[in-house]
């Protein structure tokens, strides 16, 4: 038992580690603790040591499953029903076609262009398609933007493109049987009675029995996940469902998500992390930067040209316009989830894999600096001057056309 704790401990020092560096970096500490993983994997292995301890042990895979659970969870948790109301059009379509412009373009990039099989090509475009809830998310709530109409549009806008990079990957990559049937039969069955069931457990026992509700939901996600697994699914899909269908449910309590938050970010998402980090090939990189370049190139250029005319339709400002596209075309944790389910289920090769992630890490990172630097929209920060707001309007209007 002393070389579980010790191991544990390890993990749990990298991602103090992690903590440390994503304070002073100022981004997301999901990317770190990738970065983290790549970079001790990379230096034991030039050391000769092998992997990092308990890398491939069963409960550090349960454990990092969880973290992935949980964190789809509570990305579909994050949806503000009222808002995706009042926006439905500019999150709806602005959102499809933030998943399909990358979707089918790295697809047909990775099919054409670098000779990928078919699956692989796909799993690329899946992979590729996503928008990072995480980043988005954080970058809002330091510049206080969630809470304006503008930053809940985004956020709005980053939800349905996952949406569809969850519905991809279960329709395009988990076989369709009788254990499919079942599993899409009892999903549905489980969602529709979701909500009358935790609200009564929440009316009758919340207050009275220790985190009853964390209990449920953590009991209703892993039964969903064991059963999508068993249909030979993926254990996040239903779990984003799951957030979906409580997201109303969620949103009355903000205490209870900062709670089931701290125990899924402070404690189980790092195993997640920093083993995604953890089996990227190095040197199947350095042997190929080129394929890493056309992968990075194909995502933000789809993401870009596909999205800045739709975004222009519904925000007149220039900095606006620029911040929302460049925002929308980050990736980080769909993108990481995808390519792991491919590597897990051989779609994808361990050097194909490493390309993925190398490209979602840098897609996390690019267009947010950008962003946050280049395109910042001031006059929607809170406490922003009236008057500079107007000289910021009049200069989007001036920069139409």
């Amino acid at each position: 038992m002393e070389h579980v704790f010790l191991i544990a401990a390890i993990w749990l020092a990298l991602a103090v580690l992690s903590a440390v560096i994503a304070y002073h970096l100022k981004i997301s500490v999901a990317l770190v603790e990738i970065c983290v993983g790549v970079g001790v994997a990379a230096l034991l292995n030039a050391l000769g040591r092998g992997s990092l301890p308990g890398a491939n042990d069963e409960w550090i895979r349960f454990l990092a499953a969880s973290g992935a659970v949980l964190l789809t969870f509570l990305a579909g948790a994050e949806l503000e029903p009222h808002v995706m109301r009042k926006k439905l059009k500019e999150v709806s379509v602005v959102g499809l076609v933030s998943f399909l412009a990358p979707f089918l373009g790295c697809s047909a990039l990775a099919y054409y262009v670098l000779g990928w099989d078919a699956r692989a090509s796909l799993l690329c475009g899946v992979a590729l398609s996503t928008t990072s809830m995480a980043v988005v998310y954080a970058v809002m709530i330091e510049t206080g933007l969630n809470r304006t109409e503008f930053g809940k549009g985004l956020l709005g806008s980053c939800f349905v493109t996952d949406l569809g990079t969850v519905i991809a990957l279960g329709v395009l990559f988990s076989p369709f049987t009788l254990r499919t049937v079942v599993f899409i039969a009892a999903t549905a069955l489980v969602l529709a009675l979701l909500p009358a069931l935790s609200h009564f457990l929440t009316r009758v026992y919340g207050g009275r029995t220790a985190a009853i509700r964390t209990k449920w939901v953590t009991f209703v996600l892993f039964g969903l996940g064991a059963l999508a697994l068993w249909s030979g699914s993926e254990a996040v899909l239903p779990a984003y469902l799951a957030g979906m269908v409580l997201a109303e449910f969620s949103s009355a309590d903000h205490a209870w998500v900062r709670r089931l938050r701290t125990l899924t970010v402070g404690f189980l998402t790092p195993f997640y992390f920093i083993r995604a980090g953890t089996l990227v090939s190095m040197p199947a990189l350095l042997a190929a930067p080129v394929v890493f370049m056309v992968l990075l190139a194909g995502k933000l250029l789809t993401k870009v040209f596909g999205l800045y005319p739709v975004v222009a339709a519904f925000r007149r400002q220039r900095n606006e316009r620029w911040f929302y596209t460049l925002m929308m075309s980050t990736g980080l944790t769909f993108g990481t989830i995808s390519a792991l389910f491919g590597l897990s289920n051989g779609i994808v090769t361990q050097a194909q894999y490493s390309f993925l992630v190398a490209v979602v890490i840098a897609s996390a990172v690019v267009p947010t600096l950008i962003a946050s630097y280049a395109f910042l929209p001031s006059h929607l920060l809170p406490g922003a001057k009236p008057k500079a707001a107007a000289a910021r309007a009049e200069e989007g209007l001036n920069d139409e056309g």
